[in-house]
């Protein structure tokens, strides 16, 4: 089996994200999110996450949303997003290492830390 390489290519983000979603779709807490209550369109959100993350780890500028309040209606928490994270690193690691691999980890880190803070505080205002 060849060494794994870094991200650097349109090619190594679209492995990235079709095998990320590939694990979502199969995980009995995230699947129901995804496809029950948010019924994505698959069609349309791999391409977006494609540029999302484009934008993020090559710098492309192609991600022209905005991503959070998108996720705010989701019947998600801590443990929500423990599981995308864990799912993200585990399908970065097997299919790249290096210093964009890495950053693709910390980012995604960055993205479930906060938008995990940001839908807690909005939830405990709601009751207001």
């Amino acid at each position: 089996m060849p060494a794994p390489v870094d991200i650097h290519t349109e090619a190594n983000i679209k492995l990235l994200i079709d095998s990320f979603y590939d694990k979502v779709n199969q995980d009995e807490l995230l699947a129901p999110i995804f496809n029950g209550f948010a019924h994505v369109n698959w069609a349309t959100h791999l391409p977006t996450m494609y540029d999302f993350w484009s934008s993020l780890l090559l710098g492309t500028g192609r991600y022209r949303g905005r991503p959070f309040p998108k996720h705010l209606p989701l019947p998600i928490d801590a443990t929500h997003f423990q599981r995308w994270l864990a799912l993200f690193r585990a399908t970065v690691d097997e299919h790249f290492a290096g210093p964009k691999a890495d950053e693709a980890k910390q980012r995604a880190l960055n993205i479930a830390t906060v938008f995990e803070y940001r839908i807690r505080q909005y939830n405990s205002l709601s009751i207001l």
